[in-house]
């Protein structure tokens, strides 16, 4: 960790570090919900597409996703639910 590459920011040093360590934890949280957008589009996809076997295998897929999450505090529990909830309608509407 190089505290030399905050810039203009506090001098004190665990306020450097913390700008650090908040910087980082941002990027994983945004790394975490794009990867959370990705999954619930390649669901979306399958359904479109009318595959079941594959739609089958990325809802459960999409239903871990959410979870982890919603554990990481990153969605609020309830929207976790809804978007299972929407999941499991869409997947319950298709034939075959």
């Amino acid at each position: 960790m190089l505290l030399e590459e905050v810039f203009g920011l506090p001098n004190i040093k665990s306020a450097k570090k913390r700008v650090l360590v908040a910087q980082k934890k941002t990027a994983q949280n945004k790394a975490a919900k794009s990867a959370l957008k990705t999954t619930l589009k390649k669901f979306d996809a399958a359904v479109a597409e009318g595959n079941r076997s594959e739609a089958d295998s990325v809802y459960k897929a999409a239903v871990k996703t959410v979870d982890q999450a919603a554990a990481a505090g990153l969605i609020h529990k309830n929207k976790a639910a809804h978007k299972k909830s929407q999941m499991t309608i869409k997947l319950n509407a298709m034939q075959g």
